[in-house]
């Protein structure tokens, strides 16, 4: 069995922007970034990161620039907006109250008669 978990739907998002809070990334980045994070429990796929930076940045959550990467190659960097700073500690607020709920439910015993 692996050790990977499988990300949940609507989660991707407030992934990258954790990743990027920690510091202005390039989408490759990213994603090293949240592997990294996770503890190597969470990968996520090219195809579905830059589609989400995109829709991250029309949303004003992130904004972008051009720089250089470590390789010295052009790559686009993200950093986060203060629109995108409001969004995660909003999104991280209800993820922990929503897994304290599932927790909770989880721990639930029967009743003994």
């Amino acid at each position: 069995m692996s050790d990977e978990a499988e990300l949940l739907p609507g989660t991707l998002d407030l992934l990258i922007l954790k990743a990027v809070s920690l510091g202005p990334l390039h989408g490759y980045a990213v994603l090293s970034r949240i592997e990294q994070i996770s503890g190597k429990a969470l990968f996520v796929e090219q195809g579905a990161l830059y589609p989400a930076l995109f829709r991250l940045v029309r949303q004003g959550l992130l904004k972008s620039k051009w720089g250089k990467s470590e390789n010295n190659r052009r790559a686009k960097f993200y950093e986060l907006t203060a629109q995108g700073r409001r969004r995660l500690r909003e999104e991280t607020d209800g993820w922990n109250r929503l897994a304290k709920a599932i927790a909770s439910a989880l721990a639930a015993r029967p009743q003994e008669a």
